[in-house]
């Protein structure tokens, strides 16, 4: 039970129609949408996210290992949390149907998807809807050829609410299909890869490779928190010591690499093969983004100010977002730390998430092995994605394993190029070392 005092001192929307988009897998839910429309046919748009600052205090031994550990991580068949359970998937979790806490930018905006305002504030939510991503985009499709839903995910939620909700999905989903252009139209990569899944059994052995691919609902939840990552950025952060999130210029020899190899190439690889080529090249290219007082703006998204302020569950740098727009914004109080010591937890954060990504890659590796090691002599089509002195490097078209052809096994190396296409064998697979051979079939 929330503390009456607590919902008193924070702005009560509970009778605004909320509702959460995640996978749907997902236990913990530490953001959700709000729609209305105002009297004068504006919009109200509210992002909320998780109060986990209420709950975690800084000093305090849950907040200490947090830190330590920076962030979540994601490995193939198990979370390691960032917080205990009990504050991930109960107390702070946006479940349906509870009063949660949470820190909140609502947002006055056209149909255009323009802002006219915004206000940063703690809130009490009640979410009146839990949809995963497949559910949501199931209602932007019907609403897009005029069908009815072909199945009805929504149990619990009564008639009037299922209303509102296809309501405001479709109308979320055309502005941030707005906001989505406006930011490709000022520079913004669009570089977007299909994430790999495994399905395991009962012995956590993988039989079957997936891949999940970004559709609008994705895009319409991104697009809100960015919009909200970046207006806190602003506001928060200016003239103040912050923590942002930032995004150096690229490699510019690397990218001149991918022009030149665009012209010599063009003509023998060409459609997918050669975006899937210049795609990777152009991600080599990319500087790594990190947290950082010092903004130098992000690349990449092509923001002049940017943080992270929407995952605090999962990510320690949110939720020294968090406080600091309580003490900057919300109550006008003094930050303690030092801009140092505030620089020295952001790098300590930025090597925490760099390890966790390594992690997280180490991992699917290991069960691409295991995949592997089931199909040992079979031949498969491929291409080639990275030429080293040692052999080339082939990812399989259909399972998107990666494996190497060793250099000693290649007659006549001159004759390929990145992107060609491939006839490869799975010549011998070592899951402890995570290590796939191929060779030309």
């Amino acid at each position: 039970m929330i503390d009456e005092k607590e919902i008193i001192r924070r702005r009560d929307m509970r009778d605004v129609f909320t509702f959460t988009i995640d996978p749907a897998d997902a236990k913990d839910f530490d953001d959700a949408l709000s729609f209305a429309v105002n009297e004068d046919g504006s919009y109200q748009v509210g992002i909320h996210i998780a109060d986990v600052s209420h709950y975690v205090k800084p000093g305090t031994k849950i907040d200490d290992e947090a830190y330590q550990r920076g962030t979540s991580v994601y490995l193939v068949d198990r979370v390691i949390p960032m917080l205990p359970e009990e504050l991930c998937n109960d107390l702070c979790s946006l479940r349906p149907g509870e009063d949660k806490l949470c820190m909140s930018v609502v947002f006055t905006m056209d149909s255009e998807a323009r802002v006219i305002k915004h206000k940063i504030c703690r809130t009490v939510i009640r979410s009146d809807a839990r949809l995963n991503y497949d559910e949501a985009q199931d209602i932007i499709r019907a609403n897009q050829t005029n069908d009815t839903l072909a199945r009805d995910y929504r149990e619990g939620v009564n008639e009037e609410a299922k209303g509102s909700l296809r309501e405001a999905i479709c109308t979320l989903n055309g502005m941030a299909l707005k906001l989505r252009a406006e930011r490709i139209a000022n520079g913004a990569l669009t570089i977007e890869q299909d994430e790999m899944r495994f399905r395991l059994d009962e012995h956590h052995h993988p039989v079957e490779i997936y891949f999940e691919q970004p559709n609008e609902a994705h895009h319409l939840i991104e697009e809100f928190m960015l919009l909200a990552n970046r207006t806190v950025a602003k506001e928060a952060g200016s003239g103040r010591p912050f923590v942002y999130r930032v995004h150096d210029l690229p490699d510019y020899d690397k990218l001149e690499e991918i022009k030149k190899f665009k012209k010599m190439n063009g003509r023998k690889i060409k459609g997918e093969a050669m975006q899937r080529v210049v795609d990777m090249l152009t991600i080599r290219a990319q500087a790594k983004a990190v947290y950082s007082t010092y903004n130098i703006g992000h690349y990449g998204l092509a923001f002049t100010h940017y943080t992270h302020f929407t995952s605090p569950i999962r990510r320690y740098p949110d939720l020294m977002v968090h406080r600091l727009v309580e003490k900057y914004i919300l109550t006008g109080r003094k930050e303690s730390l030092s801009r140092e010591e505030m620089e020295m937890m952001c790098e300590h954060c930025s090597a925490c998430e760099q390890e966790a990504a390594q992690a997280e890659r180490d991992s699917i590796k290991q069960f691409q092995a295991m995949w592997m090691a089931d199909h040992l002599g079979e031949i498969l089509p491929g291409h080639i994605i990275s030429i080293m002195d040692f052999g080339f490097f082939v990812q399989l078209d259909e399972s998107h394993c990666e494996g190497l052809i060793r250099m000693e096994l290649i007659e006549h190396p001159e004759d390929f190029v990145l992107g060609d296409p491939v006839m490869v064998q799975v010549i011998r697979v070592d899951v402890n070392r995570s290590q796939i051979d191929f060779e030309f079939a």
